[in-house]
């Protein structure tokens, strides 16, 4: 069955959605406006690290999000990265359905355009290109772009940088739990730990004021690494409000999942994200998920955790589970 694609549906002079878009009334972004004068936080990765450490815990239990600069990718690969995810969705229609995916029966890689069970039915005003980047057993070049021919090289190298990142990343949040650096990668699958690349694509909407690009949720993820275009559209939840994501040229936008919160005894927060989308101009992001592999088993760390004081707040299940109950919005 062919999909109907919302930048098909965008192109083709539409002056009101359709209705499967129009959010309920309390979820439209008219009537959930952003708070003013709050802004995320912002950490340099060129401090002192025991300052880093110190910051990223804050953020971490504070926010469940924070922007990273000083990183180390060069901003021409951050640049690359975007050309050849903009290329893709400029070739034609057909080239880019022999990749479209099929979540309904399981292959969730390629072209797609709906990634949610939502029980009102309601669609996001999204596209997408999701796969696998590592580790490379785990990984099915298959799928991946062949137009523009750049797209695998320049994206294998982005793999490199994000998961040197991550690793760093992981470290800074472990030692701001008092535990060893490695400790939470270990139980996030070691060297199997497993990167995912989703490319969203928000074309112009219509009536942005109705519709929501990705309606809110935490991700499933350990750690979601993003980099948007210069069209801001990143909304996150704290203390009650929604607080507007500003972009920053170069910036890593860092997302705490669900397993990090998990692994943490709920110190660090999953944070509750949405998008909303432009009128006049495309928005799109490059978000990784750093997940671990679906065998790893998942549950609050010893070291965190006492029958008195810090009994575990969550049950520990294999990230397959976990996922599972997500995908079809069971309790965990």
């Amino acid at each position: 069955m062919e999909m109907e694609r919302v930048q098909a549906l965008a192109y083709a002079g539409l002056n009101e959605l359709p209705a499967q878009f129009i959010r309920p009334i309390n979820e439209r972004p008219e009537n959930s406006k952003p708070i003013s004068g709050v802004t995320v936080p912002v950490i340099s990765l060129s401090q002192p690290r025991h300052v880093i450490i110190e910051e990223v815990y804050k953020a971490c239990r504070e926010w469940g999000f924070f922007l990273v600069t000083d990183h180390g990718i060069s901003s021409a690969l951050i640049q690359q990265l975007q050309e050849v995810g903009q290329q893709f969705f400029g070739l034609p229609q057909k080239e880019k359905e022999a990749y479209a995916n099929d979540p309904a029966t399981g292959k969730f890689e390629g072209y797609g355009t709906k990634m949610t069970k939502n029980l009102d039915e309601k669609v996001e005003w999204v596209d997408y290109f999701f796969h696998v980047m590592s580790p490379k057993a785990k990984t099915n070049y298959d799928i991946w772009p062949k137009h523009p021919h750049t797209y695998r090289e320049v994206t294998e190298e982005y793999n490199k940088e994000m998961l040197r990142v991550t690793n760093e990343l992981l470290e800074l949040l472990s030692e701001g739990l008092g535990v060893e650096g490695n400790v939470l990668k270990s139980h996030l699958g070691g060297e199997d730990i497993e990167l995912e690349m989703k490319i969203n694509m928000y074309p112009p909407c219509p009536q942005p004021q109705l519709a929501l690009g990705v309606e809110p949720h935490t991700d499933m993820s350990a750690l979601t690494i993003l980099v948007p275009n210069d069209v801001p559209g990143l909304h996150v939840w704290k203390d009650g409000n929604w607080v507007a994501v500003n972009y920053l040229p170069n910036a890593l936008f860092v997302h705490v999942g669900d397993q990090i919160e998990v692994l943490s005894n709920g110190k660090y927060k999953s944070v509750l994200h949405r998008s909303i989308v432009n009128k006049e101009r495309m928005r799109m992001s490059w978000a990784v998920f750093a997940v671990p592999p679906h065998e790893a088993l998942i549950g609050p760390l010893q070291e965190l955790v006492d029958d008195d004081q810090n009994p575990p707040k969550y049950s520990t299940k294999t990230f397959a589970e976990y996922r599972y109950r997500k995908f079809n919005k069971l309790p965990q």
